[in-house]
């Protein structure tokens, strides 16, 4: 095992959104630097010590960028694989490519979770409009139809409620290669943050109870209203994910609680995985010891995790757009932690900032 590096090393980020930035600010409290490698301006480069724009294929503007760090991480998955490869031979890139590569497709998501022995929703995948009408001759309706490659925050999939057409479905996705997954009933949707330093230690955040809105995250609320069996069983799941990948920093895995009618084996159902912080743990920065940010850093770094233990209980909610025009009165709103981004455009459905309100803290 490496060194862990000393403060004043830097660490490189892969994409410039705000993932990137908070991940900077909590790198910055560790006496660490951030270089920030991507292919547009965005909010982490308003903080980080250097910037790079440039082609994520762009091998000479790589290699410069690897000799001025110590470590790569990235915050979002749709960096190409290739760039984290190229970058893997000049420098160490945590987590490794191979998580980025499976969390960049859904159907290789799936069959490695399945391979796991850990329960998804059923799915079948699709090249064509015909195995969509397969499939709901199997299950019916309600299904939702998924793009395998980059989709997020609901974008890329179509919901096919009764009546709903096969060629139509298929068509709105422009007749991408995708998964169409029968819908599942649930009673609660709950996320499992998870951190994994590079010496195979782990630690995991209290769950988060996760509310939805037109595919993107609008609130998480903190402790999820679960049982403490089943909060540890949501643990195991993303450990064995997590153990599988040899992975390092901080691993999302989003889930499906059945409730307590459904069979034990398959009351939780994994979702998706996210190789990176994620929106639901944001509430971390103002209700634990430790963010999910720094110790994303931390395990980057080689260095020990810190504590996950929460301190309040908390209630995040996204700011969407126009609702970051509210920040004055967000601002004077005691108990409220408010984070804006510093995104120019509040376009419909942009994530412009959260808040972050805290309470004693409650249960165990």
């Amino acid at each position: 095992m490496s060194e862990p590096l000393p403060p004043g090393s830097t660490i490189g980020i892969l994409g410039s959104g705000q993932l990137g930035r908070m991940l900077a600010l909590s790198a910055a409290r560790l006496g660490l630097k951030c270089h920030s490698f991507a292919d547009a301006h965005g909010p982490a480069m308003d903080v980080t010590a250097a910037q790079t724009i440039a082609a994520y294929g762009d091998e000479k503007a790589l290699a410069q960028f690897a000799a001025s760090v110590n470590a790569v991480t990235y915050e979002f998955e749709n960096v190409p694989v290739t760039t984290a490869r190229f970058l893997e031979g000049l420098v160490p890139v945590r987590p490794g490519p191979r998580a980025l590569e499976i969390a960049q497709d859904r159907q290789t998501e799936k069959n490695f979770i399945t391979g796991l022995g850990i329960p998804v929703a059923p799915f079948v995948d699709v090249s064509k409009a015909n195995d969509i009408t397969a499939a709901l001759v199997k299950w019916g309706t309600p299904a939702i139809l998924k793009t395998r490659r980059l989709g997020y925050d609901g974008k890329g999939q179509i919901s096919l409620v009764p009546g709903a057409g096969a060629d139509k479905a298929f068509a709105a996705i422009s007749g991408q290669p995708a998964v169409l997954e029968q819908r599942v009933t649930f009673v609660r949707e709950v996320s499992v943050l998870l951190v994994r330093g590079v010496d195979g230690a782990i630690d995991a955040y209290d769950l988060p109870q996760n509310t939805h809105t037109n595919g993107i995250l609008a609130r998480s609320v903190v402790p999820a209203d679960i049982d403490c069996a089943t909060a540890q069983a949501a643990h195991a799941i993303a450990k064995r994910i997590a153990d599988a990948l040899g992975y390092v920093g901080l691993l999302a895995v989003e889930m499906f609680d059945r409730g307590p009618d459904a069979p034990p084996q398959s009351r939780l159902i994994v979702n998706e995985i996210a190789p990176r912080v994620h929106n639901s743990g944001h509430w971390t920065i103002d209700a634990c010891v430790t963010s999910q940010f720094e110790n994303h850093i931390r395990a980057v770094a080689g260095w020990p995790l810190g504590s996950c233990a929460r301190h309040s209980d908390a209630v995040m909610d996204n700011l969407i757009g126009a609702e970051a025009q509210d920040w004055q009165r967000l601002a004077r709103e005691p108990g409220t932690a408010l984070h804006l981004y510093g995104k120019g455009d509040a376009r419909p459905g942009r994530k412009m900032g959260h808040v972050t309100r805290l309470a004693a803290k409650t249960g165990d």
